[in-house]
């Protein structure tokens, strides 16, 4: 008996197209689907935004240098992939962020998460808050919970329960390392449900802290600020993972392929073939088509398709940052470096969200005697904003003016590496998982189409890697 070969098109080579990609070979040859698949990226590379560069001794990241385990899809993925030997885990020496607070990098107390404490007298010593601010968190402990159940913005939350300090000092510039977000208008039900459990559960954010607390086995030294020992990377940097991936996917990547638009052969029938039309005028065809884009690129490709579905994707906004590394010798930094990096607040009006100690955070990313360090400016930043475009030098210079200042730093750096990520980053506003439901509808009316990335549920890599692959299953699921 001889069987139909189905054919599958992933638009998109990164990290998300990736794990599509290979999730639909390894499932369909599970299942026993003959399957030929074509992975479309319209660069000269795959991997988006995670890029490593080895350069006389340093492991520069262009983007993400490591990834949450406690989300498990990116280590299981590695795990299958048989990069377990590789892995790194951030510097077990040293356990503490800074934050910056009226141009001094002060330590985040121990126990304290994102935006509330919870251990009480690492918070009472701290100086990042006020008295008055330190009294209006403690309120938390005795505000009602909210019974109202729509969604709410990650700053109005912070200040409802813990107060405009909280927000400013520690919310806002945490949160801002993580999103590169306005918090005021970020969505808290997409970006920290756990939140909201713990004010329905405890009816305290604090209380559940120090619950939560109780309940590991991990000292309050484990616990200042991200929790450390969760993060993990490889030993040459990230684009390990995504240069196993291309090796598994060689013979299926076609690079230097942008595509211009997508149609169906035959509208509203079962077995219908998506038409893919590249911006050479060739045209390709499947069966099945995952689109690994960011949501305003995916809205354009099926503006023919569905003008409905187009225009919901385009309400998902984007914001650009910018990763510069910076390399200098040891001797030439007068702070002791002695953490993991420090996150500043929009009130310093300085032009950095945050800066990590690369070759602190991970062994063996410099030469001994020098250090590596990541900055990280956003688009909103004091002097950025407004500004229609900043060349690599322009942003080279203005980083280096923020952390002579705060680090201490007398000498230029040995070097600079810039990197643009210009509307790479989603931005859950209010009201996003509705939006989102409104999109996942719309799609299944789309016989054979899957949407993916970090537009829809998550935006760190194991997020887009368990897209990736759940958009796999459910196109495999379509023509098993």
């Amino acid at each position: 008996m001889t069987f139909k070969q189905n054919r599958a098109i992933v638009i998109g080579g990164g990290i998300t197209g990736l794990a599509a990609g290979y999730r639909l070979l390894r499932e369909a040859d599970n299942r026993n689907i003959p399957l030929k698949l074509t992975l479309l990226e319209a660069s000269n590379r795959v991997g988006g935004v995670i890029q490593t560069e080895q350069r006389d001794g340093f492991i520069i990241e262009h983007g993400p240098d490591a990834f949450i385990s406690t989300k498990p899809w990116a280590k299981a993925l590695s795990e299958e992939l048989g990069l377990t030997e590789e892995f790194i885990g951030t510097n077990p020496k040293v356990r503490q962020s800074f934050v910056v607070c009226k141009g001094r990098l002060l330590p985040v107390p121990e126990g304290f998460y994102m935006m509330a404490p919870g251990s009480f007298l690492p918070f009472i010593k701290s100086p990042i808050f006020s008295l008055r601010g330190k009294l209006r968190i403690t309120l938390d402990l005795f505000i009602s919970s909210r019974s109202d159940v729509t969604d709410e913005s990650v700053a109005d939350f912070v200040r409802r329960r813990l107060g405009k300090e909280a927000f400013e000092r520690m919310a806002q510039p945490m949160i801002g390392g993580i999103y590169t977000s306005d918090a005021e208008n970020l969505s808290l039900k997409a970006t920290f449900p756990r939140f909201i459990e713990m004010e329905r559960e405890h009816g305290s954010i604090i209380k559940a802290l120090i619950a939560q607390k109780r309940k590991s086995s991990q000292t309050s030294r484990d616990t200042s600020g991200p929790r450390y020992s969760l993060f993990l990377s490889f030993r040459d940097g990230m684009q390990t993972l995504v240069d196993t991936l291309a090796e598994k996917l060689s013979k299926n990547i076609r690079l230097q392929s942008p595509v211009k638009y997508v149609d169906q052969k035959e509208s509203n029938i079962k077995d219908c073939s998506w038409r893919v039309h590249l911006h050479n005028g060739e045209m390709l065809e499947a069966e099945i088509l995952c689109i690994a884009l960011p949501a305003p690129q995916a809205s354009t490709l099926l503006s023919e398709v569905s003008p409905q579905l187009s225009d919901k994707l385009n309400t998902i906004s984007y914001s650009s940052s910018a990763t510069v590394n910076l390399a200098f010798r040891r001797e030439d930094i007068s702070h002791p470096l002695n953490g993991m990096g420090f996150v500043v607040p929009i009130t310093e009006q300085r032009n950095l969200i945050g800066c990590s100690f690369s070759s602190v955070k991970f062994e063996n990313r410099a030469p001994s005697d020098y250090v590596l360090l990541r900055a990280f400016v956003g688009e909103n930043t004091y002097y950025i904003k407004g500004k229609d475009k900043l060349d690599s030098d322009e942003f080279a210079s203005i980083v280096y003016k923020d952390l002579s200042e705060l680090l201490g730093i007398s000498a230029e750096p040995i070097f600079s590496v810039v990197s643009q990520h210009t509307q790479a980053m989603a931005q859950y506003q209010v009201g996003h998982q509705k939006r989102v439901g409104e999109i996942d509808e719309l799609v299944k009316g789309l016989h054979g189409l899957a949407l993916t990335g970090n537009a829809y549920h998550g935006i760190g890599i194991p997020d887009c890697i368990h897209s990736g692959e759940q958009a796999a299953m459910r196109l495999l699921d379509a023509i098993s």
